[in-house]
Parts: structure tokens; C-alpha cells; sequence
């Protein structure tokens, strides 16, 4: 099985976008997005220095933009696409390149709400001198510990022995006073502290703005960063992004979750590099493909077909379906089984993990198709559950 992941803010570096705009077509396409956020991303990506490029208003919108116009490259015909990809997932303000991938919401969305996005979380950093330090290696429970007992946030549990501490200025060299055993604190260059509560400011304005956008039912799986579920209803895959800019990013969990679903190769988009470090170290044995430049484009494609395999979610309208969200084990509801026709948001049933019991529930509503899966069946994330035929179409 194919993953397709997108990288968060970070993975930017100075003038590597300049290889990509060779390409007219790539050229074009990224310009028309650039506009659409209103700002000069060509310049941002081919001279612009380290230091510029990690202003959040500038690289959010510059990670996104890239991610989507590469995406076109690697499969020039989108609807093809979905015949090979398993899943996608993106890390923080990846998942806005995800999101509009699997065709949850357009291109041009996608970009509105990331310049918004980077703007908002700049202001919100403003407020308080915040920042975030990287605790590499040291024993997982004693590092959270360490970070609860100075009141700070893992905003990024990026696997074993890779947790992002978020907070204030004087809760991070407290933190450094006080390292966990065999941690090594390394502090990053960024703004604030991202995916805590202090970009709650930020959340409010996206949310806002979040509530006039279409969307659709995503066309494969997309993995959350917020628990790594598989959402499937196109509404919660915007609301989950919008509350993500203040809750942590939980990558340990959306790597747990490809390897239930028997990933065998993950690419990343470009900037890439990041994101298949992390897969090295915590998925053994799964292949990576960083895809950096445009001269690896051949390449990538033959990784995409040799792991391809189809989310069996592009020949039918995905608002029909009910999709299991996590791996376990499925347990039917009585009333659910006793009725022809599923209310919006009814529940199904749930389906219970070694983690926890997740509620599982019909986002549209409609009559009952075909239930696809019996109670006590093993399911997988993304799984289709029951078929629905929307209520008032003949």
C-alpha cells in the first residue's frame, strides 16, 4: 500500500523551489496559487533567504502551494491517482495539501485558508514570547513528565524518541535546566508556540472563515493528525485541520495507523526529507521516496506503482459510504440494525481498538444500501462499513 504524506512547517530551505519553476507548466500553476494567496511565493522559494522563508506567513502558504503543484506533476492525471494511493496524511499545516490532494476541498481553498492560517498564527505569537524545543531520545514517560512539570505542551509526538516541547520562553529554559536523562534539547527556529493553546486567537479566525467553505467527501483515506483516525466526512476533515493549529500534532499515532493498514511505501511531497526520516526510524522495513526534485519524477511514479493500491473509495460517490475509522473490531448497534433508513449523524456502532472504543456514526445520513462489514467483524482504518443512498433521491 501507497501513503502519500506532506511535510509541515520546517522543511522549507532556501531556493529549492528553483529547480521545479524550469517547468512552465509547474511555473504557471504555482504562480496562479501564489496569487490566490497573495503572496510573491516564486521570489519566497527561489531567493529568499532561511531566515525570511521561516516567517509563518511566508512558508505556510509556500509548503502548501508546492506540495499541490508537484502533486499535479507526479500524476498528471489526478483521477488516475486514486487508483494507487492508499491514504494521505500531512504533518501540521500539511494537512491543508493533504486535505485538498484527496479533493476534500479545492486548490484555490486550500491556500485561502493557509495564508490565513499563517497569518493569524503569526499575530497569536505576538501576544506572548513563546517558542518550541525539540527533546530528542531520553525515556518517553520521564520526557513527558519533564514537560508536564513546567507546564509545557508536546505539540509534536513525532514517534519514539522524537517529541516537540511548545510553551513559554521561560517554561522552555526551565526545561533546559532540568532535561530528561539522555535527552538531547535542541531549540527550533520558529515563531511560537504552535499547537497549543496559545494559537487558540488563531483558531477562532480560521473557524470563522472555515464555516463559508464547500467541501466533499475525501477520494482515498485521509489520516488525522489529531488521533490518527481515518476521517472520511469532508466537514470534519476541515473542522479537525482548523482545531489542529491549537492541539498537538500526533504523528506517532498517524504512523500507527499506516502500518495497520499494511503500508509497504511512503512518499513525501516536496520539500521533502523530513517526514521519511521519521519513517526510517519508527516504521522498519516500510520504503521511502523523498521526492526533493523534479528530476526524480520518473522515479517516483515506478515507487507509486509498485506499491500502489487502490482506497476502493473512487468508484462509487464517497458520501454513500460509512468508513471504519481506526482498526479493531466492529460492533453493530442494535437500532442501527433494526432500521432501513440512518438519520444525519446516527449512530452505527463503534469499533474497539487495544487503545480505545471509537463511536462510529453516519455524517449524511440515507437508507440502507448494504451493510458491507457483520457485527464482530475485524475492520481496518478507512474500511467501508455500510452503503447509503442518500434520502430524497429517487
Amino acid at each position: 500500500m501507497l501513503v502519500i504524506v506532506a511535510p509541515g512547517q520546517g522543511a522549507q530551505t532556501p531556493g529549492f523551489l528553483r529547480p521545479w519553476l524550469e517547468d512552465p507548466t509547474f511555473a504557471s500553476r504555482f504562480e496562479w496559487l501564489a496569487t490566490v494567496a497573495g503572496v510573491d511565493l516564486v521570489t519566497h522559494g527561489t531567493e529568499s533567504d532561511a531566515e525570511t522563508i521561516r516567517d509563518t506567513r511566508i512558508a505556510q502558504p509556500l509548503l502548501v502551494a508546492t506540495g499541490l503543484v508537484a502533486a499535479l506533476e507526479l500524476f498528471p492525471h489526478p483521477a488516475d491517482a486514486f487508483a494507487r494511493i492508499g491514504a494521505v496524511a500531512g504533518h501540521s499545516v500539511g494537512e491543508l495539501t493533504a486535505a485538498a490532494g484527496a479533493r476534500a476541498i479545492t486548490a484555490e481553498q486550500a491556500m485561502v485558508l493557509v495564508r490565513e492560517r499563517g497569518n493569524a498564527m503569526a499575530d497569536a505569537s505576538a501576544v506572548t514570547p513563546t517558542g518550541m524545543t525539540a527533546v530528542l531520545g531520553g525515556d518517553r514517560d520521564e520526557v513527558l513528565a519533564a514537560l508536564a512539570r513546567h507546564g509545557l505542551t508536546a505539540a509534536n509526538d513525532n514517534g519514539p524518541g522524537q517529541v516537540v516541547a511548545a510553551g513559554t520562553l521561560e517554561q522552555l529554559a526551565a526545561l533546559a535546566d532540568d532535561a530528561p536523562a539522555k535527552a538531547r534539547l535542541m531549540p527550533l527556529s520558529v515563531a511560537g508556540a504552535f499547537h497549543t493553546e496559545h494559537m487558540r486567537p488563531a483558531v477562532d479566525h480560521v473557524e470563522r472563515l472555515a464555516r463559508s467553505v464547500s467541501t466533499h467527501d475525501p477520494r482515498t483515506r485521509v489520516i488525522s493528525n489529531r488521533d490518527g483516525q481515518v476521517v472520511h466526512d469532508g466537514r470534519e476533515v476541515l473542522r479537525r485541520i482548523v482545531g489542529q493549529i491549537a492541539s498537538p500534532v500526533r504523528w506517532d499515532l498517524c504512523l500507527e495507523t499506516m502500518a495497520d493498514l499494511g503500508v509497504t511505501g511512503i512518499l513525501e511531497m516536496p520539500p521533502a526529507g523530513t517526514l521519511t526520516g521519521i519513517t526510517k526510524r519508527a516504521l522498519k522495513g516500510v520504503a521511502t521516496f523523498a521526492l526533493k526534485t523534479p528530476d526524480q519524477l520518473d522515479a517516483a511514479r515506478a515507487f507509486c506503482d509498485e506499491h500502489g493500491e487502490s482506497a476502493e473509495m473512487e468508484t462509487s460517490p464517497t458520501w454513500r459510504m460509512v468508513v471504519s475509522p481506526v482498526k479493531g473490531t466492529f460492533h453493530l448497534s442494535g437500532e442501527a440494525a433494526r432500521t432501513d433508513v440512518l438519520a444525519a449523524g446516527a449512530p452505527i456502532g463503534d469499533v474497539a481498538s487495544l487503545r480505545d472504543r471509537v463511536a462510529v456514526t453516519a455524517a449524511h445520513g440515507g437508507q440502507v444500501v448494504e451493510w458491507l462489514v457483520e457485527d464482530g467483524d475485524l475492520v481496518s482504518p478507512g474500511q467501508p462499513l455500510v452503503r447509503l443512498h442518500p434520502e430524497g433521491v429517487a
